[in-house]
């Protein structure tokens, strides 16, 4: 009886062992739902103890098991589980695994590029078991520690689709991933990309747009513009409409820093701010930092503005372009030898001159531009390319006022790869802005010039999967020309003036940390320390009590000071030095994977200065360093914001609250003048300037109709007070309205896919008037009217607004080969709105009545553009 007993045992856990079943179970499955899977297909159950919880998740990796013998499937499973399983009888028995040394870490490595095999800087690499990741460096490299196994690697970036790929590792393993640009199901016409915010990412504070985007923004004459794109996004605004420049949180034009591919660029304008230098063809990615910003940049107190150029196909020759109103655009792009290395060059001409020589019209107005870069790539570690870019804008008005003005900058870079963990970038710069003005009945020309000569060099270093180290040094030589007059003929009134040339130095290094301190808490902190070099040769004025401008309190005025003697500094001889240590801190707390907040502060330091009493630059304006009567700019910067993903990043919110506190801004005295001034310091005075405010936006991101709402509540005020009890200061030395304060900036841009030969895309903007001096009275004086102002920036000009519309037609969507094109039909202002881009007080020449004037640059302006690749 016995033997039989034991030979029925014997047989029962044949019969169970030998169970089959199908499992499937992932990183989301609890305990659970496990043992369901398992009791629904065999006789077995399940024993464990009070320490384990069956509500909890403790699988590692996603996988299905079919038809597997149950002992197999444990086997397996005990390899990939936090727990332990084992069978006895007709039980699996749960315990928890003894504690064994940390599973070793292997590296994944690789490269992001796009369909032109152009890195991908700034993707994002994600491994969704690990719910952690890695962003791709400016070589399109990334690297992550890992453990082996199975994983689903998500590669997201900004107007590109999503790319997920699912790997097995068992050691290093390097994957390169190809990322394709917005595309859409022709079927549905659904937009498959995703703009979400990245909850995780320290950085905020950050205006993004594709190419796809920008080119889409309804914008004058039909032509993309980069720049003005940014517009429709919260925090950022110009002096209207036809004006170069762009204000960030209240801050000035002359405080955002512009960089093209890493040089800095001092004009951002072509013909008085109607195009952008920014040819939309040629720009792979634009962004603006408005905070938070990375201890690598510095040098300006405002924003920052950092635009890459396309770095060209590898493998094919390509060719495309538009053809608008007023004016056309060319790309080419191909390999130099194929894999190696690539090209692109890129061209813009306006030709509105010629048609007004049709007319017999003597003015003429005309911009042109070229963009160029090309890389080398001589194995996995070395990577050589050069940007450069010139352009120029010619102005002739009835030959009595003629003028040329551009920008000239070329950057050599060197990338090396010492390991899969450190990685360095070394760059040589140059650039040069500049202004000619000739006024032929008056036989004179009159120069300037800014020439910024640079050197940078960059380490990225991976520490571990958890903390980034940034770290670098850059130095950089101004040479400053305020002026140069001379005459064009014997007859002219002028004589030959040299204005004081003056040179600078600055330099700094820094150290920027990217620490993950859990799964929901990453910070972001760093340092930066500048130095400032004014230099010689140079003649320094000197002044009584050292003020170059007095105070009348007859006149109840500011006057330019006397000199009352002068010092020479020699060629290279230090006149004034100045450094500053730029703390920077940002964090990031993921409540979920949908909502975070984030929190930065950073100071930074600004040593040169555009000189210009008007509230949009314009291209004559003048730069200047500081020293002995300009001390350098200083700004401390807060910020916080809330950010969440909706329904799987369909939609999405950021709102963020920010507060800016600015030190030694300039200003300057009523009827202050400027040009060709040698002591410009006779009419600055040092003051202060703060802005405030909230930024929203809201985003669709995905489906037929995509598109965002921006809103900007904010003030930006500027305070200058006497220096002494008895001076009045400016605005009788109360905080006063600067030039760049809109209390409301609201934009709402659409896109509609109707289908996939038709867009229609729309883009409405409403900000509060700027801040403007009007007269308040009229006095008499000699017979004449003279009209008495206000204090400073008391007034506004009415409310800005228009609506504007556009429609992209393409014939022949399905072709992906050979010549492809669509065209682009655009109004501007549909509803013919006559926004005043000032008001004048003046006196009717016929009447002798006071009058008021209003100035409008556009009416409704309609556009169309060809555009065609091949």
């Amino acid at each position: 009886m016995k033997h039989i007993i034991s030979a029925c045992f014997f047989l029962f856990s044949l019969s169970i062992f030998s169970q089959n079943v199908t499992v499937t179970v992932d990183q989301n499955m609890t305990l659970k739902e496990f043992f369901r899977q398992i009791e629904n297909q065999t006789d077995l159950k399940f024993a464990f103890t009070d320490q384990i919880d069956t509500s909890q998740k403790y699988f590692l990796n996603k996988k299905t098991y079919t038809n597997t013998d149950i002992k197999e499937l444990i086997k397996e499973l005990n390899k990939n589980a936090s727990i332990q399983f084992s069978i006895a009888g007709s039980n699996i028995f749960v315990k928890q695994k003894s504690a064994k040394a940390p599973r070793k870490k292997i590296k994944l490595m690789g490269h992001v590029f796009d369909e032109n095999n152009e890195p991908v800087i700034g993707a994002n690499v994600y491994i969704k078991e690990l719910a952690s990741g890695a962003t791709t460096d400016q070589n399109g490299t990334f690297s992550i520690d890992i453990e082996k196994g199975s994983y689903t690697v998500l590669i997201s970036y900004v107007g590109f689709q999503n790319k997920e790929k699912e790997i097995t590792v068992s050691d290093n393993a390097k994957i390169d991933f190809k990322m394709e640009a917005d595309s859409q199901e022709l079927d549905q016409v659904i937009v498959t990309t995703t703009k979400a915010v990245d909850i995780k990412n320290t950085q905020m504070s950050v205006n993004k747009l594709s190419m796809a985007e920008i080119k889409k923004i309804p914008a004058p004459m039909g032509e993309p513009d980069p720049l003005k794109s940014l517009l429709t996004l919260p925090g950022v605004t110009n002096a209207g409409e036809v004006s170069s420049g762009f204000n960030v949180r209240g801050g000035a034009a002359d405080q955002n820093l512009i960089l093209l591919d890493g040089a800095p660029v001092y004009g951002d304008s072509h013909m008085f701010g109607f195009f952008s230098v920014f040819n939309a063809d040629a720009v792979s990615s634009l962004d603006l930092y408005k905070g938070g910003i990375p201890s690598k940049y510095g040098g300006r107190v405002s924003s920052v503005l950092d635009v890459n150029q396309q770095t060209g196909d590898f493998e094919n020759y390509k060719v495309n372009g538009g053809i608008g109103l007023i004016s056309s655009r060319l790309l080419v792009q191909g390999p130099i030898k194929k894999e190696k290395g690539s090209f692109i060059v890129a061209g813009r001409t306006s030709y509105a001159h010629l048609f007004l020589k049709l007319t017999d019209n003597n003015n003429s107005a005309m911009f042109y531009d070229l963009n160029a870069k090309l890389n080398y790539r001589f194995n996995d570690k070395n990577s050589l390319s050069f940007s450069g870019y010139f352009g120029n804008d010619v102005f002739d008005i009835n030959d009595r006022f003629a003028s040329t003005f551009g920008n000239t900058m070329g950057i050599l870079n060197w990338k090396h790869k010492f390991s899969d963990d450190i990685s360095t970038s070394l760059s040589a710069f140059y650039s040069e802005y500049r202004f000619n003005l000739g006024i032929p009945t008056e036989n004179f020309e009159w120069d300037n010039t800014i020439k910024a000569y640079g050197l940078k060099y960059a380490w990225n270093h991976s520490l571990s999967d958890k903390l980034k180290l940034n770290y670098g040094i850059d130095g950089q030589y101004y040479n400053f020309n305020p002026g140069t007059v001379q005459p064009t003929s014997s007859e002219s009134q002028f004589n030959y003036k040299q204005l004081d040339k003056k040179y600078a130095f600055e330099s700094s290094a820094y150290l920027d940390f990217e620490h993950q301190i859990t799964e929901k808490l990453n910070l972001r902190y760093g340092l930066r320390y500048s130095m400032f070099y004014r230099l010689g040769s140079e003649e320094i004025s000197t002044y009584e009590d050292g003020k170059a401008v007095v105070y009348n309190p007859l006149y109840n005025n500011y006057e330019e000071g006397t000199p009352t003697g002068s010092i020479t500094y020699g060629k290279g001889k230090t006149i004034s030095k100045f450094d500053n240590l730029e703390p920077r801190a940002a964090l990031s707390f993921a409540f979920n994977e949908n909502t975070s907040v984030k929190a930065s502060y950073n100071r930074m330091a600004q040593y040169i200065h555009m000189l210009s009493n008007t509230q949009s630059p314009m291209p004559m304006n003048i730069w200047t360093p500081s020293g002995p009567f300009t001390k350098p700019q200083l700004l401390d910067q807060y910020a916080i914001g809330y950010f969440k993903n909706f329904d799987e990043g369909v939609y999405s919110f950021e709102g963020e609250l920010f507060y800016k506190n600015i030190q030694n801004r300039i200003d300057y005295i009523d009827g202050a003048d400027i040009l060709a001034n040698n002591n410009i310091e006779q009419v600055i005075l040092t003051g202060k300037a703060r802005s405030y405010g909230m930024e929203l936006l809201f985003r669709k991101n995905k489906g037929l109709f995509t598109g965002w709402v921006s809103y900007t509540l904010s003030r930006a005020e500027q305070k200058t007070p006497g220096r002494t009890p008895q001076e009045p200061g400016i605005a009788n030395g109360n905080w006063y309205l600067s030039g760049y304060d809109k209390l409301h900036n609201l934009n709402i841009v659409g896109s509609y896919e109707l289908s996939p030969k038709w867009s229609f895309n729309g883009n409405f903007s409403l900000q509060s008037g700027q801040p403007v001096t009007f007269a308040n009275g009229y006095y008499e004086f000699g017979g004449i009217n003279i009209p008495n102002y206000s204090l400073r920036n008391e007034n506004r000009l009415p409310l800005y607004h228009h609506l504007d519309l556009a429609a992209t037609y393409t014939p022949k969507p399905d072709k992906k080969k050979g010549w492809q094109s669509y065209w682009v039909f655009s109004i501007y202002n549909i509803y013919n709105r006559k926004n005043a881009a000032s008001i004048t007080f003046t006196t009717n020449d016929d009447t002798g009545a006071n009058e008021t004037r209003r100035l409008s640059i556009f009416g409704m302006v309609p556009g169309v553009s060809y555009n065609f690749k091949f």
